[in-house]
């Protein structure tokens, strides 16, 4: 199974895996199921830890090269992710998880994701 992690999985996944819960790590260490990342999930880290975000203060650099060295894959942004936005009903208003969204529903591949909100789209999402 394919699987594209939001944001908050990603981080937790690489940083404090001991908050995601049992049936979660057991998908991410199933080595049957490909593993995807986002650029979004990096162009978020970036900007919120420019905020001050306290939940973001270390390098999207560091995740990019931790999670490429641990057989994550990069699912690239394409204009058919952009135009697809147009397709998602308004339940969310975050712009990056629009686009992941987006992503896993032009994809075909199933978003974990700890936001019970975005579990409400009619798309692959899981709330993990």
């Amino acid at each position: 199974m394919k699987l594209l992690l939001d944001t908050h999985i990603l981080i937790w996944a690489a940083f404090t895996p001991a908050r995601l819960s049992t049936a979660t790590q057991s998908l991410l260490m199933d080595v049957g199921n490909e593993l995807f990342f986002s650029p979004v999930n990096l162009w978020e880290v970036a900007i919120k830890r420019a905020l001050g975000r306290r939940d973001f203060q270390f390098d999207s650099r560091i995740l990019r090269r931790s999670l490429l060295q641990n057989d994550y894959q990069e699912l690239p942004v394409t204009s058919d992710h952009a135009v697809a936005i147009n397709q998602l009903p308004g339940i969310h208003k975050d712009p990056f998880d629009r686009l992941l969204i987006a992503q896993s529903t032009v994809e075909g591949i199933l978003l974990l994701t700890a936001d019970p909100t975005v579990a409400q789209y009619p798309a692959p999402v899981k709330l993990v």
